[in-house]
């Protein structure tokens, strides 16, 4: 890579990316100095590659010192606007949730969904609708009649004493007034 013809591109896909063989090369001019040539270069050229560096470097600390004031810039107007980290975190988290929402896949699931929902509460319905059914069918049937007219029976034998003003159950004798022979009243 020839460094001399190369114009610095901040759009660049490669931006921040140094080519292998620059990953270790200092950023101090100091050191740059003190380095030992590489066999085969002229005086000449290692001046003219000296220089380079030292412009390369320089630009590199004006660009640091330009991003930070840029930055310290754009938190200055975004402090003006009432604009905090918070805030920021709250709007992209809107903006993506957004973004989950419209996207295909989420329409599918929700359209899923919604038909699972559909179909589960018409299974429901039809399910209680049978229940329904079941039990008037049940009601109606002579084994149940028997039933309640048992307990309608029961129902009025127990409550029927309380019925005449009495508060305690009817005897088996059938004197409501006469407690039983062997028991004592409360």
């Amino acid at each position: 890579m020839d460094t001399a013809g190369q114009d610095i591109n901040l759009n660049s896909p490669n931006k921040g990316q140094l080519p292998d063989f620059m990953i270790d090369v200092p950023v101090d001019p100091g050191v740059a100095a003190q380095s030992p040539a590489v066999e085969g270069l002229t005086e000449t050229e290692e001046e003219e590659l000296r220089a380079e560096l030292a412009k390369v470097e320089e630009e590199i600390i004006t660009l640091r010192q330009v991003l930070a004031a840029k930055e310290r810039h754009c938190g200055e107007l975004k402090r003006r606007l009432g604009l905090s980290a918070l805030g920021e975190l709250k709007q992209n988290l809107s903006k993506s949730w957004h973004d989950v929402q419209v996207s295909n896949a989420y329409k599918k699931t929700q359209e899923t969904l919604s038909q699972a929902g559909q179909k589960t509460s018409a299974a429901l319905s039809t399910m209680g609708s049978a229940i329904s059914r079941k039990l008037g069918d049940m009601r109606n049937s002579a084994t149940f009649k028997s039933f309640e007219d048992r307990v309608g029976t029961i129902k009025s034998k127990v409550v029927g004493g309380r019925e005449n003003g009495s508060d305690s159950l009817p005897s088996p004798a059938g004197s409501a007034d006469q407690p039983l022979p062997g028991h004592a009243p409360f």
